[in-house]
């Protein structure tokens, strides 16, 4: 039976209003209102382009983007490419593969508040179990503050997230099985072995699942807030600031509206290069079968 695009259309007219209610238009009016002065008890006042202009010389703003594409770049290397190469291992399912895959879900499923406050712990200065297990290493009282101190706060910072890779983990196995096991046999029969398998044959079959969790993880980061908050609020100065950290700063605490929703179309403008970009790069709308 042929059904008419208009009956599609009109099942899908919900979602779409739904969307442009939730999404679009909010997004359009952070767009407009960036091109305007907007603080609390000031004129809503047209200023063009100045926020933008500032926003190209303001140091806080150079930190927090650079800061944010480097967390972005390694989460869609490091932190993929762990998450890929343990999925590769439990799909080999070895003696306690699923017990393995549930503990390391454990950061994953936990709320980012908590997870934050388990780091603090584990890099507090005076009792942290970092600090501790050096003292009792070297002998001799070891306590340095690792989120405070420059040379250690942006990595620190990383650490909060950059090895907790379960979801890529799960994503990354749930592809690799489903690649055919004729597949793999015949290269098998062909005299190729583990590795090879895996290099040629099924990372090429999951490119897809791959550029998805690129994708998520390097979006991730231009999200990411409640972790560098808890722990350094930005700090020491602004070398673990990113823009959705300066955004809330900009917003909240100095109410200057117009100028945050600068740095929010900053983001959304990031967010789609950067899905742009992986699209080609993983070519995802192509198949290797």
């Amino acid at each position: 039976m042929k059904i008419r695009k208009s009956i599609i259309g009109l099942f899908l007219l919900p979602c779409l209003l739904l969307f442009a209610l939730i999404y679009l238009i909010p997004i359009g009016l952070v767009a407009v209102s960036s091109f305007f002065t907007w603080k609390a008890g000031t004129a809503f006042t047209f200023i063009g382009l100045k926020n933008y202009i500032d926003g190209f010389f303001d140091p806080n703003i150079r930190r927090a983007l650079l800061n944010t594409m480097i967390w972005a770049v390694l989460q869609s290397t490091v932190h993929v490419g762990l998450g890929t190469l343990l999925a590769v291992i439990l799909s080999r399912k070895f003696k306690g593969w699923k017990f393995f895959r549930t503990i390391y879900m454990i950061p994953n499923v936990i709320s980012m508040a908590a997870l934050s406050i388990i780091m603090i712990n584990v890099f507090n200065p005076e009792i942290g179990l970092l600090n501790s297990a050096i003292s009792g290493i070297s002998g001799r009282k070891f306590n340095w503050n690792w989120y405070y101190a420059f040379q250690t706060s942006f990595f620190t910072v990383t650490l909060g997230w950059l090895l907790f890779a379960g979801l890529i983990t799960v994503l990354m196995l749930a592809a690799i099985q489903s690649v055919s096991t004729e597949v793999q046999e015949a290269a098998r029969i062909d005299g190729a072995t583990r590795w090879q398998i895996d290099r040629m044959i099924i990372l090429p079959l999951v490119r897809g699942s791959l550029g998805t969790a690129v994708i998520i993880s390097a979006t991730s980061m231009l999200r990411e807030f409640e972790m560098i908050f808890l722990t350094t609020n930005g700090g020491p100065g602004n070398m673990t600031l990113n823009l959705p950290l300066y955004l809330y700063k900009t917003a909240l605490n100095e109410n200057n509206y117009g100028y945050a929703n600068m740095m929010g179309m900053i983001l959304v403008a990031a967010g789609i290069m950067i899905v742009v970009l992986i699209n080609k790069i993983f070519r995802m709308d192509e198949s290797d079968y």
